[in-house]
């Protein structure tokens, strides 16, 4: 069984509960909002993240960690095979992306991302490639000192409660922020502005 043997010796990091292959040795299973930390401490060959475990932390923390590990590769998951957060994932900088929990479709996934190529479900590929071949991103528009405030706060995963409390502000407020800094980049999730925002340095 070389297939098995390819996986076996991939230690990976898991948040949430998504298919994975009894063959993969799971290091931790730390919350979306910990898994930078886990992945510091325990220095993974791969991250897989569920989004279904909390979809908006998930995309984040991904963003975060592709900029801070990008030597480790990310694999999402989710049960339904929603466009919007495959392309949030994929956008944030997941390698690979798994629908539903069949573990053998996710050992394929998995020995594909861990040769270095990009890997999807079936029917996915077509639709993440039909998004990414879009035009490249023009320079960011200027932001207020408080869309700053927020945007950094986003970046480092805090919620809108948290973000709103270390600002002093009701979360209705920030969510407003966050909406507005949405609509200005043009982006379409959390996990996208973290992205963007780090590629365009504000933040």
């Amino acid at each position: 069984m070389e297939h098995d043997q390819s996986i076996a010796a991939i230690a990976v990091v898991v948040v949430g509960r998504p298919p994975v292959p009894s063959t993969v040795r799971v290091l931790d299973t730390p919350e979306a909002t910990g898994l930078a930390a886990s992945v510091a401490r325990h220095r993974p060959q791969m991250i897989i993240i569920d989004l279904d475990a909390g979809r908006d932390a998930g995309v984040v923390a991904i963003a975060t960690l592709v900029t801070r590990s990008p030597e480790v590769p990310i694999v999402a998951s989710s049960a339904a095979a929603e466009h919007s957060t495959v392309l949030d994932a994929v956008r944030a900088g997941a390698t690979g992306y798994a629908v539903g929990a069949d573990e053998t479709t996710m050992a394929g996934i998995v020995a594909a991302v861990a040769d270095g190529r990009p890997a999807f479900s079936p029917g996915l590929a077509g639709v993440v490639l039909d998004a990414v071949a879009g035009p490249a991103v023009a320079s960011a528009p200027p932001l207020s000192p408080r869309e700053s405030d927020v945007l950094r706060l986003v970046v480092e995963g805090l919620t809108a409660r948290q973000i709103a409390g270390r600002l002093v502000l009701s979360p209705r407020t920030v969510e407003n922020h966050v909406q507005r800094l949405l609509r200005k980049f043009g982006v379409p999730g959390r996990g996208a502005l973290v992205r963007y925002a780090i590629e365009h340095g504000l933040a």
